[in-house]
C-alpha cells in the first residue's frame, strides 16, 4: 500500500512562507539536494499540491529556466491537484481533485506504486491532517526565525500522535525530521 507524506520546510518558528506570502526556500547545499529533494523525487509516485503552490510550480518547471533533467521528470511524474477553482491543468499528467478527497486518495493508496508526496500549500496540508490522511511527515526545519507568514500547522485536526523515525541534519544548519503515525 502507498503512503502519504506531507514534505514541508519550515522554519523555527514553524512557517511556510514569509509574511506577505513570500516564498522563503532554505539555503541550497548538497545535503538538501541529496537528502531532500532527490529524496522526495525518488520516494514519489505522485506529487500533490494545493493550486497555489501547483500555479507556481508549473510556471517555474515549464520555464526556461527550469531547462534539465529534473523539469523533464517532475512533468512526467503523476500529480493531483487540490482545488474547486483551477479550471485547467497543463504540467504533464495532472488530475484535479474537486470534491471528495479521501475518497481519491483511499483510491489511489490502494493502486500499486511508489509514495504519494504532498509537497506545498498549508490549506491542503491541514485538510489532509483533519481527514487523517497523512502517513508520514517529513519536515525540513531551516535554521530561520521569519517572525510571520503562513505557518504549516494552523490547528483543526484534532489531537494526533506521530513517532520520530529519523533526525538528519544538513551541513546548512537545516534538520529533516520524520515522523511516522
Amino acid at each position: 500500500m502507498r503512503h502519504v507524506v506531507l514534505a514541508m520546510f519550515m522554519s523555527l518558528d514553524g512557517y511556510i512562507e514569509g509574511p506577505g506570502k513570500r516564498l522563503v526556500p532554505p539555503p541550497y547545499s548538497s545535503d538538501l539536494q541529496k537528502h531532500w529533494i532527490d529524496r522526495n523525487m525518488e520516494r514519489a509516485g505522485t506529487m500533490m499540491y494545493g493550486r497555489v503552490a501547483y500555479e507556481g510550480m508549473a510556471k517555474y518547471w515549464t520555464s526556461a529556466a527550469a531547462d534539465g533533467p529534473q523539469a523533464a521528470e517532475l512533468a512526467a511524474m503523476d500529480k493531483l491537484v487540490f482545488s474547486r477553482s483551477l479550471q485547467h491543468a497543463n504540467w504533464g499528467k495532472v488530475t484535479i481533485v474537486r470534491d471528495d478527497i479521501a475518497a481519491e486518495i483511499a483510491k489511489r493508496k490502494a493502486e500499486p506504486g511508489k509514495d504519494m508526496v504532498l509537497i506545498a500549500g498549508a490549506g491542503i496540508a491541514t485538510t489532509f491532517l483533519t481527514l487523517g490522511l497523512v502517513d508520514e511527515l517529513s519536515l525540513l526545519v531551516t535554521p530561520r526565525l521569519l517572525d510571520g507568514g503562513t505557518r504549516l500547522f494552523e490547528g483543526g485536526y484534532g489531537p494526533t500522535s506521530f513517532s520520530l523515525v529519523e533526525s538528519l541534519p544538513f551541513d546548512t544548519g537545516a534538520v529533516r525530521l520524520t515522523y511516522r503515525k
